[in-house]
């Protein structure tokens, strides 16, 4: 049975770079930091981030949850992202975006005013 997500791992080039990077983004240092994974936990799940992959836009598309998507949409470009997809409200309250990370990949965000934390397991 599929309990829920657990981790979205990211394929990076420059390990050091993007646990410099995501740290920043994330406001925290990883729980688990080895030469072969980074782990961060965030919000009760984990991003981890994988030497040597090969990074993408396309593929699988989480979207971590924010609280005001304006602003973390801007911080993410202040923070060297590029724009993928703007802020788009798709109905009932939601809103999403997306960037390109530095080092290639997508990494999504999402307002959801009806995301339910005590459904989280």
């Amino acid at each position: 049975m599929i309990l829920g997500l657990r981790t979205a791992i990211y394929p990076v080039n420059d390990l050091a770079k993007a646990k410099d990077w995501y740290s920043q983004v994330l406001e925290m240092r990883p729980h688990f930091d080895q030469p072969f994974y980074v782990g961060f936990q965030v919000g009760g799940f984990e991003l981890g981030l994988l030497p040597q992959g090969e990074s993408s836009t396309t593929g699988s598309q989480p979207l971590w949850g924010v609280a005001d998507i304006t602003n973390a949409f801007q911080r993410l470009l202040e923070l060297g992202a590029e724009s993928l997809e703007p802020v788009t409200d798709v109905g009932e309250g939601i809103k999403v975006a997306a960037v390109k990370d530095p080092f290639g990949n997508r990494f999504g965000i999402i307002q959801n005013p009806d995301f339910n934390l005590k459904e989280v397991r």
